[in-house]
């Protein structure tokens, strides 16, 4: 898991999280699950023709599968706040719920800009297009003007 349970503490305290979860741990890891299949399900590619359209394509399972310092910080950090989200989404007991809410909002905007291609980070391996992948074939469209029609 690219979360562990230690990395929550620069989000919320673990008095917090322990009120809120009453001490289930399951709950947690639910959260750092979700949190991660979350994130995943923006960062990887969809399987429409718009695949190869210009935008970096990332290599998902590397990005996740890092450990330790090898770990993206910009992709921690918004994993977290959403695990936070999830967790905070079950009871307000001491903390502020805008606060999360709104850094959830901000976690997913981010998301999306990033699976869009509006943003990219340089830091994130990708994986480079084979020769077939580019070829006219799979382009998302075809651009150009037909041949001209003679009455002959």
């Amino acid at each position: 898991m690219f979360l562990e349970e230690k990395d929550l503490e620069n989000s919320i305290y673990n008095y917090q999280v322990e009120q809120i979860t009453e001490g289930n741990e399951q709950i947690v890891l639910e959260a750092l699950a979700t949190a991660e299949e979350e994130v995943r399900s923006y960062i990887s590619l969809n399987n429409k023709r718009q695949k190869y359209d210009g935008r970096l394509i990332y290599d998902v399972d590397k990005i996740l599968s890092a450990t330790g310092t090898a770990r993206n910080p910009m992709i921690k950090n918004t994993m977290i706040s959403i695990a936070k989200w999830h967790i905070v989404d079950l009871c307000n007991a001491d903390v502020i719920y805008e606060q999360a809410k709104e850094r959830y909002d901000r976690a997913i905007t981010w998301l999306n800009k990033l699976s869009k291609g509006e943003i990219t980070l340089s830091t994130l391996p990708v994986i480079e297009p084979t020769t077939n992948e580019t070829d006219d074939s799979t382009a998302p469209f075809v651009y150009g003007s037909r041949e001209k029609f003679n009455h002959e």
